[in-house]
């Protein structure tokens, strides 16, 4: 269990849903993109401190 499902669980089941929403669907908007996994896991570093 990660620290976020132990602190929020209905955050973190947010994030969870939006993943796999992201993962399954196609998104037809030209504005609208979605960053890929590197982007995501460089804004979830330490580095955001």
């Amino acid at each position: 269990m990660s620290i976020l499902q132990q602190t929020d669980p209905e955050v973190a089941g947010a994030i969870l849903e939006e993943t796999r929403r992201q993962a399954g669907k196609l998104e037809l908007i030209a504005s609208e993109n979605f960053v890929s996994e590197a982007v995501l896991e460089a804004q979830g570093s330490i580095m955001t401190n």
